[in-house]
């Protein structure tokens, strides 16, 4: 099938920090691929070069697209990125790569959001901007596992463990009460597994035997010791006997701490502070991932934030000075160069963009649900039949909301939609998702059914309450029972921000509906813009809509 693809101390202060401060920093996919593993390489180990040298340049972002956070690592000649995607389920995406510029999206390490009721979007719950943040990733030879973990929450920490980077996933244990918030994993030479975690307080952990409790923690440094407010992104390597923890301010500046022990005591040095952004109109680089290729070579993989498309992935170059201390390679200003060299043999992969049919019985590991979905109200096969899940005229609300990551500088986005057993009152469509909503959908009001544009649905920022449901900017009667709507965006940083609308009876020619929205470029979100899609009823459950294909452009 083508996919398109802790203690309340700390609790308290992580919560002040995300407020004052900042927030931790399709493809047709084949099944997975099995290697085998020889050592564990994000301990660094010598290695000599191959005999074919890369050759070309790439360009910053490497991915155009919303994967924040990342956690970055290799086994063999394969690259492994987990990231953070929030309210989505399922949670946690993982991406591969062969040459660290060319991706693609392979599954999630979390299965499906089950951490309490308002993930369910249950009467007025809702869990906008919690879910998977910052997390670890990392494959473990000595039992042939793979481990994610993360702090849900600022409270609860959970492992989930998998025998293949693509699943099946499985929570294998909690910790109450214990937050790794920012966490990054380390598994040591002699296999001892170590979690770097915190905000402003940072601390390492040291597993148990079997990776799923932990034996002991010990405080290592606060911000206060390099003058800041805060940090957190927190990462955990080895190199050449010494340990490096690689963290962020969040404001612009990413500090590397070195040491004989995971424990201390640290001394740092700052890798990246307040330089130029390679994405136009992109603001902060904040936190990443260090990952050494199999050529020796190491790269420092951060984001940039860049809404309204979101924290967009850009890589570049390090190297190691006398001091014991990485470099990183800049431009002839000092900035983040917006090209670098290749770092290995260009190896691509599927396209970002393509058409999705919905063959078989599975989504594909593109599609993400706008928090957990009711799996008895929609079946795949051969397209999506989404049934209604949720009385109500809020789109934030509406459960079972079906959302792909827009990519590229002006993404466009079509979908087709048979909507012959709408009820009375239901709405479906296509939006330009996030905390400022605008969509373009069909609207049954007795038997008259008109395609609609309603813009500038909002959320509060603080509370996530809806402020408003939107504003009808412009309507149209439709005779026939199937529809093709299309959002088109500019979402680059340094763009207009604005969604277009359109509508098409034949799925040829496309007529513009209404006035250009606004996109949204505010933060606190803390995640891209998506397309959704959507059905819901705001008079009684019943009805239902054949969604027939989605393309993404």
């Amino acid at each position: 099938m083508m996919t398109i693809v802790f203690i309340l101390a700390l609790m308290q202060g992580v919560v002040a920090q995300q407020t004052a401060w900042g927030q931790c920093g399709g493809i047709g996919w084949t099944g997975p691929t099995l290697h085998t593993l020889k050592q564990q390489h994000w301990v660094s180990s010598s290695s000599s070069r191959t005999a074919s040298e890369p050759t070309g340049s790439f360009t910053n972002p490497v991915i155009y697209a919303d994967f924040a956070d990342n956690d970055i690592f290799r086994v063999d000649d394969t690259y492994y990125f987990s990231a953070s995607n929030m309210h989505f389920s399922p949670g946690a995406p993982v991406l591969r790569s062969y040459d660290l510029v060319n991706w693609e999206l392979i599954g999630h390490s979390v299965p499906s959001l089950n951490f309490g009721a308002q993930y369910n979007l249950t009467g007025d719950q809702v869990a906008y901007r919690e879910g998977t943040w910052a997390s670890t990733l990392r494959y473990r030879q000595s039992n042939g596992l793979w481990y994610w973990i993360g702090c849900i929450d600022f409270w609860n920490t959970y492992v989930y463990t998998a025998p293949e980077a693509v699943g099946p996933w499985t929570q294998s244990a909690s910790m109450p009460g214990t937050c790794y918030y920012d966490c990054g994993l380390l598994i040591d030479d002699d296999d001892t597994m170590y979690v770097v975690y915190g905000a402003t307080n940072v601390s390492v952990a040291r597993l148990s035997a079997d990776g799923l409790s932990q034996s002991e923690s010990q405080h290592v440094f606060d911000a206060a010791d390099v003058g800041r407010s805060g940090i957190e992104g927190n990462r955990l390597y080895k190199k050449d006997g010494y340990y490096y923890i690689l963290d962020d301010d969040s404001q612009g500046t990413t500090v590397i701490w070195r040491a004989t022990s995971p424990f201390g005591p640290y001394t740092s040095k700052i890798l990246v502070e307040n330089i130029n952004s390679p994405v136009p109109g992109g603001g902060t680089l904040d936190q990443g991932s260090l990952i050494e290729t199999q050529n020796g070579d190491w790269y420092f993989m951060s984001f940039s934030w860049a809404y309204p498309a979101g924290r967009l992935p850009v890589l570049a170059p390090i190297t190691w000075g006398s001091d014991g201390f990485p470099v990183l390679t800049t431009d002839s200003s000092g900035g983040w160069a917006s090209s670098y060299p290749n770092p290995l043999l260009t190896h691509p992969l599927g396209n970002w963009t393509g058409t999705d049919r919905f063959e078989g019985t599975q989504l594909g590991v593109a599609w993400e649900w706008n928090h957990n979905p009711d799996p008895s109200k929609y079946v795949v096969n051969n397209g999506v039949t989404l049934g209604t899940v949720t009385v109500t005229d809020d789109l934030f609300h509406a459960r079972n909301t079906l959302t792909y990551r827009p990519y590229g500088e002006h993404p466009v986005g079509t979908v087709s939609i048979d909507f012959s057993n709408m009820a009375d009152g239901d709405v479906t469509g296509l939006a330009a998702f996030r905390d400022v909503t605008s969509w373009i959908g069909v609207v049954r009001n007795g038997t008259t059914y008109t395609v609609q544009v309603r813009a500038n649905a909002t959320q509060d920022e603080s509370t996530w309450a809806t402020t408003s449901t939107g504003t009808v900017t412009a309507t149209v009667p439709v005779t026939g029972r199937k529809i093709w709507l299309r959002v088109s965006m500019d979402a680059r940083a340094s763009g207009t921000k604005l969604a277009q609308f359109s509508y098409s009876n034949d799925g040829s020619g496309f007529d513009t509906l209404g006035p250009a929205a606004p996109l949204s470029s505010g933060w606190q979100i803390f995640v891209g813009y998506r397309f959704g899609i959507f059905n819901f009823a705001t008079n009684q459950l019943g009805g239902s809509v054949l969604v027939s294909e989605f393309t993404s452009a």
